[in-house]
């Protein structure tokens, strides 16, 4: 049996589109040793489109009260949300949601003293202050991005889509579809605000369409899954550089199964760093990856349904026990018992979620 810092994470957020149907942020409770998630509270409108989510804990780690959540606002004027976890079964909003300065923010995360959102309609990011209490400070610094690629429709300028600090601490990764490449930014010799320098742009295959990274446990190699070509990207990651080179690709679904159109969405790799998965909407399955033991190759060895429609977020407990796909189209969060020698996903249970974008524990 796996423990998270001597405590359980046993409670789920669960993010939606408002304008698709959603009820907000669903708080769920999570049975640690099945899996299962029972509803407990709908937030509702108080924050039009809350996509994507992250937690920070509270002082006594996971389980515990005294944390905070934060949700994007993914509309054309983008914002962020800052609710308090003293209840963790009922967030509590602390404040209107606040301007990040760019549209269509998809993604974020807390980091240097910062909240910071990936903003996909703008191509860029965004940095907003996190004061002592948790609520969020009303100056935005953004950054922009630059360029375009091959594929017209989608990549006609950049498109953020994902902001993810390295193992390290000192570095911040923002992954853009539009420009095929990873924006790096320095958190250690960030601005005096402690806002995030761009140092440098790794660039990755013209076309893939990259959209979300991950890292594997031992810091050295990160993942990057592409939503245009449908495969992953294997990258090394020198910390002490800031520099990541891609050296393989790995398609997500075999040739032989692959639709018209697939688009992979997100990525999860188990705490031993064995076995990675990514979740596929158009093929509507999850990739199971066995990953070599250094960590720099994966090996597609199967897939299994998503248990819906349209997988838009895959999240793994950090027990590493079970999975979980949040089906946006058909509206529910699907649950899998993770096979600890195969690292294959079992179908355990669904609950429903309107237009469900992603899970996070707390």
């Amino acid at each position: 049996m796996s423990e998270v810092s001597g405590q359980w994470a046993d409670r789920a957020y669960i993010g939606s589109f408002t304008s698709a149907g959603g009820r907000g942020i669903t708080t769920a409770a999570l049975d640690p040793e099945s899996g299962a998630l029972t509803e407990l509270h709908h937030t509702e409108t108080l924050v039009p489109d809350p996509s994507y989510l992250t937690v920070v804990e509270g002082p006594g780690g996971p389980g515990s009260a005294g944390g905070h959540l934060y949700a994007v606002s993914e509309r054309e004027t983008g914002g962020a949300a800052a609710f308090s976890l003293a209840d963790r079964d009922r967030p509590e909003l602390l404040g209107e949601p606040t301007p990040v300065g760019g549209a269509g923010p998809t993604h974020l995360t807390v980091a240097a003293g910062h909240l910071i959102t990936a903003n996909y309609g703008s191509g860029s990011i965004s940095a907003l202050p996190v004061r002592a209490d948790g609520t969020l400070g009303s100056r935005a610094s953004v950054h922009q991005h630059t360029g375009h690629g091959p594929e017209t429709q989608r990549q006609e300028g950049p498109h953020a889509h994902a902001v993810v600090p390295d193992p390290s601490g000192r570095w911040l990764l923002s992954v853009d579809l539009g420009t095929d490449s990873v924006w790096i930014y320095d958190l250690r010799d960030a601005c005096p605000e402690g806002e995030p320098l761009p140092y440098a742009e790794a660039h990755m295959r013209p076309g893939s369409g990259p959209r979300h990274l991950v890292f594997h446990p031992d810091g050295a190699h990160a993942y990057i899954v592409n939503e245009l070509a449908s495969s992953v990207t294997v990258c090394a990651w020198d910390a002490g550089r800031g520099a990541l080179e891609a050296t393989g690709e790995t398609a997500t679904v075999p040739d032989s199964a692959a639709p018209e159109r697939n688009f992979p969405s997100e990525l999860a790799v188990s705490p031993d760093g064995r076995f990675a998965w990514a979740a596929n909407r158009g093929h509507d399955s999850i990739s199971v990856f066995a990953v070599a033991a250094a960590g720099d190759s994966l090996q597609l060895t199967g897939t299994v349904p998503c248990g819906g429609h349209w997988p838009r977020d895959l999240a793994l407990h950090p027990s590493g026990r079970h999975l979980y796909a949040a089906n946006e189209r058909s509206g529910d969060v699907t649950w899998f018992a993770v096979d600890q020698v195969t690292g294959t996903p079992h179908r355990e249970g669904t609950v429903s979620v309107p237009a469900a974008g992603c899970v996070v524990f707390g």
